[in-house]
């Protein structure tokens, strides 16, 4: 049940900040209602400049900093509720906030604040012979939605992209989250708003219906970017119904290849990390290809170090040979995105059989190349064809804070608009300013 209170939504028991909708709408009138709100929001938003947007940002940080033991609070009835619903291992990390992560919330938002102005950037000037003088200037995108399950830090991270991006932000947190998620926005909004954050900028959609996300997808008179985050069936159940452009990736289908001139050693640590750091995410490895040439080596050491850290491989009958805990993988399990200890391991004839594979089963996320060929390196960057594409590093950067964006709205496999980790000039668009002194076209 939705009620008014104080000018803010509620829902039973959770208070959710943003617009002012009367109770007796039903789903759709109150998307329609925070999206005409978002767009004023947004209106409102091109006009502050970079020092007053960059002073709301370092509010809403030390509002997540103070409210920490209020956030941990909420956080932990979500993950109890979680773990008598049965959720997994790897959806309880993405949910749980620790102190280090709530403190990590904090500081992505001063990271923000501290990046670089994207609005208002001149991105060429072009002189005409006529005397035209034509500016491409960066510019908001206006409205957009993100929807995302589990990870509540997503709540900061968006809001303060796409909030330094000068964009209104509808968000709509998984129903796992939704206590975290509120009190995360609390905090930032009270602090936000002692610091001159207009209101409806950021909202949070208050009920955890489907339904709501459906009317949100509807809204392309208001709506100008959503951006899904989480599982493969929410991402394409979005993009089906979506009338608003989607920015998104599928999943994560990340390979490493260990070349025959690679550092075993260096390929050891980096298959370990890109699996084993935090298997519940896109960016990690889920299948391990190995030259025949140093398979017979590398696959009998690095097979004994995964399983130590409880991970299954499945793999060829080459990999079952050098791995007695390894069981054979099916066709399935070279496309399967398990954000799990599972790994798929191959054994391939060459870099040619390695770049074949990663085409046809991966999924232009990450994939990896541990070699000290540098023509072999050259050409597995040149012919794989994915978003981030790495030479003997672990797939696991392939984050908008690893990338120096202060943090990330999402990752990107398209090819359109933007790709890989999106942060701030991913938020924008540009248009053309011409200034003229009376020319006309004859």
């Amino acid at each position: 049940m939705l009620r008014r209170c104080g000018g803010l939504l509620e829902t039973e028991g959770v208070k959710c900040t943003g617009s002012v909708i009367d109770g007796t709408m039903n789903i759709h009138d109150q998307i329609l209602e925070m999206s005409r709100r978002a767009a004023s929001a947004a209106r409102v938003l091109r006009a502050l400049d970079a020092t007053g947007k960059n002073r709301i940002l370092e509010a809403m940080a030390e509002g997540i900093a103070s409210s920490g033991e209020k956030i941990a609070a909420a956080n932990a009835r979500d993950v109890a509720a979680a773990k008598a619903d049965g959720l997994g291992p790897a959806m309880l990390d993405r949910l749980l906030l620790d102190p280090q992560r709530i403190e990590a919330m904090a500081q992505g938002m001063r990271e923000v604040a501290r990046l670089r102005e994207p609005i208002g950037e001149e991105m060429s000037v072009t002189r005409r012979p006529n005397g035209l003088v034509i500016r491409k200037v960066r510019v908001p995108l206006g409205v957009l939605a993100v929807i995302y399950e589990s990870r509540p830090n997503v709540t900061a991270d968006a809001a303060g992209l796409c909030f330094k991006a000068s964009n209104a932000v509808i968000l709509r947190g998984g129903s796992e989250a939704l206590a975290s998620n509120t009190a995360i926005l609390d905090a930032m909004l009270a602090a936000g708003a002692s610091a001159g954050l207009p209101d409806d900028a950021i909202q949070l959609v208050p009920t955890t219906d489907r339904a709501a996300v459906h009317a949100l997808l509807q809204m392309d008179q208001y709506l100008d970017l959503v951006i899904p985050r989480g599982g493969e069936s929410l991402i394409r159940a979005v993009t089906q119904h979506s009338k608003v452009p989607v920015l998104k990736h599928y999943k994560g289908v990340c390979h490493v290849y260990v070349d025959r001139a690679a550092d075993l050693d260096m390929a050891m640590s980096i298959a370990l990390n890109a699996k084993c750091q935090r298997p519940g995410v896109c960016n990690a490895m889920e299948t391990l290809l190995v030259h025949e040439a140093v398979a017979d080596e590398f696959l009998p050491r690095v097979g004994e170090a995964l399983v130590a850290k409880g991970v299954e491989i499945r793999g060829d009958a080459h990999t079952c040979r050098l791995i007695p805990q390894a069981g054979p993988a099916t066709e399935s399990d070279w496309s399967e995105e398990y954000l799990d200890l599972i790994l798929a391991v191959r054994v391939v004839g060459d870099l040619a059989a390695a770049i074949a594979h990663i085409e046809r089963y991966g999924t232009h996320h990450s994939d990896v190349i541990v070699t000290a060929d540098d023509d072999g390196a050259q050409r597995f960057t040149h012919e794989v064809d994915s978003a981030t594409v790495y030479v003997n590093a672990s797939s696991r950067f392939t984050d908008g804070y690893e990338f120096g964006m202060g943090a990330e709205i999402g990752i990107s496999t398209g090819k359109l608009h933007a790709r890989g980790p999106c942060g701030l000039e991913e938020l924008t668009t540009y248009k053309y300013i011409i200034q003229g002194t009376g020319q006309i076209r004859q």
